[in-house]
């Protein structure tokens, strides 16, 4: 029987953190390409730390001489993405960074199996398994923990780049720990918040006047009582942030990407991968079907797993758990996922239409959770299976 009194505890980090700067690129990156061209190959990883940011991967598009074209810009999106973020300090800025650019033509033993262009059956870019998970805990079917985690910080985003707390920085960590009673969330036991400030005479005290109106607007009336625990800069001062007092790199926040371990994860990371990186577009879909089983009263909760090898188009497996609370048998869920999407990795693409630039806003604040954009970003956010579901069980 599952637990229903507990603590759980997720966390999140803002679009300012050294890992999340490198996400932010990898994906501009991306998006670069696939606004060039839908079917660009792109797996990108950065690198950062004092006064250097490093990129590097494997990149491919179907006319060489614009890819020499475009690897001369490449440059520029590294600077606009840590201007975007905020970054003019001394030793990290976006107009005297160095930027060094290693990135190459795709492998062609990658591409055999894979080519849209060469392959109507084609296969998946990498073996691997992938998780999707949907909870009822919130209005976005997402886990309560890390929801709020993700709600705060972009909170503070906001009113840092606004003007509204010029004192505020871009790098920030926060995390909550969550009371449940009965299985749902219903108070915060503690909040700890890291934020960088740009004012060296600010204590933990002062700062913590800044945020705790922001953390209390983003949390759910009566969430935050007189026995929640606050942990603002616990270690003091917070000045030097961003890749300068820590070295980033891209895909070591999946937990955060995801659901803040509330549920399984299959290791991939998502930031500067094309779509044909199954590592990204079957989790997606997987998130997109389990919030649809949530979604048509199915179950309470669900967890979805495919999984794939490379250079095969069919997903190997497709397992559901709705962990005690379905209202279906798991196996009739499993055969009506298969039955009303094309799981291949071009079948995905094509219903969430993700050959397209849209990438480089789920680089911070969750890649789930999120409302759908009109041009097509978030789309596995949606919840237009319903009616199929109901009607294939």
């Amino acid at each position: 029987m599952a637990r229903e009194n507990y603590l759980f505890t997720s966390e999140s980090v803002s679009e300012g953190h050294p890992d999340k700067v490198c996400d932010r690129i990898s994906d501009a990156v991306l998006d670069a390409l696939l606004a060039e061209e839908p079917e660009a190959r792109v797996a990108c990883e950065t690198f950062a730390t004092t006064n250097r940011v490093v990129i590097g991967g494997e990149v491919g598009l179907s006319d060489q001489r614009k890819l020499a074209e475009y690897m001369q810009g490449m440059e520029g999106i590294v600077r606009a993405c840590i201007k975007d973020i905020g970054y003019e300090q001394e030793k990290f800025h976006h107009e005297t960074v160095e930027v060094t650019n290693l990135l190459h033509e795709q492998s062609a033993h990658i591409a055999q199996g894979v080519d849209a262009r060469a392959n109507k059956d084609e296969g998946a870019g990498d073996q691997g398994i992938m998780f999707g998970y949907a909870v009822n805990e919130t209005p976005e079917l997402m886990p309560a923990p890390i929801h709020y985690a993700h709600g705060v910080l972009r909170r503070l985003a906001e009113a840092r780049k606004s003007g509204a707390e010029p004192a505020l920085g871009p790098d920030a960590k926060s995390q909550l720990t969550v009371r449940y009673v009965g299985g749902k969330p219903v108070g915060v036991a503690s909040i700890v918040l890291s934020t960088q400030h740009l004012d060296e005479t600010l204590s933990s005290d002062d700062v913590r006047a800044i945020v705790e109106p922001y953390i209390r607007a983003e949390l759910p009336d009566g969430w935050i009582s007189a026995d929640t625990e606050w942990w603002v800069n616990p270690t003091g001062k917070f000045v030097i942030g961003g890749p300068d007092g820590d070295a980033g790199l891209t895909g070591r926040k999946i937990i955060v990407d995801t659901y803040g371990g509330s549920a399984p994860h299959g290791g991939g990371a998502f930031s500067g991968k094309d779509p044909t990186k199954v590592d990204r577009s079957a989790a997606y879909a997987a998130r997109y079907l389990a919030k649809n089983v949530v979604a048509a009263g199915l179950a309470h909760r669900c967890t979805i797993q495919l999984s794939y090898a490379i250079g095969v188009a069919k997903p190997l497996s497709i397992y559901a758990d709705t962990h005690g609370t379905g209202e279906v048998h798991e196996a009739e869920i499993e055969r009506a996922v298969a039955q009303i999407m094309d799981l291949t990795p071009r079948g995905i693409r094509t219903h969430l239409g993700m050959n397209r630039p849209i990438y480089a806003r789920t680089a911070a604040y969750g890649h789930f959770g999120r409302a759908p954009d009109a041009d097509g970003g978030f789309s596995w956010e949606r919840t237009d299976l319903v009616d199929a579901l109901k009607a294939a069980v």
